[in-house]
């Protein structure tokens, strides 16, 4: 999964941006409302995490051109600006979650994932299917409830998108935009290589390539 963090505190940004990687996000960040908003226009996000009290454009604003111009992605507001009121503008303005700071990590994190599944239509707390099971919390993954693999991060963020995304044909492009960073600079076949080495873990059938279009997640079971 892929977030963009729209805060214009280095020192806070650096420390949400580390969680956050640590959490198995890749993460891009901006430092002014100008340049959150191209890029959450430009770019594809799972999730966003805006200031409002923003340089050049507030986070307010930003808001109201993404949903001006039919961008649904899932916005959390984390702003020091938490009267009940200020809460009320920003989900008038089109935010799906509001957070005051301060604040701990651990609630902006729950919060993230229950947006992800809320839009992943996913009830069940644990990401499971076709007998695998991913500890989003461990970043392992349990083989028909007998082996328990430790992922790399990239194995675990690759492994995650696929599972979220479940019978889908997903392009390299696809993948590529929702488990790096924009300023990443993969290999060109960096998505054969991680594909084949998590084939080896889940089972070479449970992720088929079909020829031009991509790779899909359960085809075959």
């Amino acid at each position: 999964m892929r977030l963009l963090l729209i805060e214009d505190d280095p020192d806070l940004s650096n420390s949400i941006k580390a969680e956050l990687k640590r959490a198995g996000y890749a993460v891009d960040v901006a430092f002014d409302g100008e340049q959150g908003e191209f890029l959450g226009m430009t770019e594809s996000y799972d999730v966003v995490i805006l200031d409002l009290g923003l340089p050049k454009i507030s986070g307010l604003e930003v808001l109201r051109l993404w949903r001006e111009a039919d961008n649904n992605v899932p916005v959390i507001i984390l702003t020091a600006r938490d009267s009940w009121h200020e809460k009320v503008d920003g989900f008038k303005a089109g935010a799906d979650d509001y957070l005051g700071k301060p604040f701990h990590f651990e609630e902006l994190l729950a919060r993230i994932q229950a947006i992800l599944k809320r839009v992943q239509h996913r009830p069940q707390e644990k990401l499971s299917a076709f007998g695998i099971e991913l500890d989003e919390e461990q970043q392992t993954v349990l083989i028909n409830g007998q082996e328990q693999v430790i992922l790399t991060a990239l194995e675990f963020r690759l492994l995650r998108y696929l599972m979220t995304h479940p019978n889908k044909v997903l392009s390299k492009n696809q993948l590529m935009e929702h488990i790096y960073e924009y300023d990443g600079d993969p290999g060109s076949n960096v998505i054969e290589v991680y594909i084949n080495r998590l084939r080896h873990i889940v089972g070479k059938d449970l992720i088929v390539n079909r020829r031009g279009q991509g790779y899909i997640f359960g085809e075959n079971i």
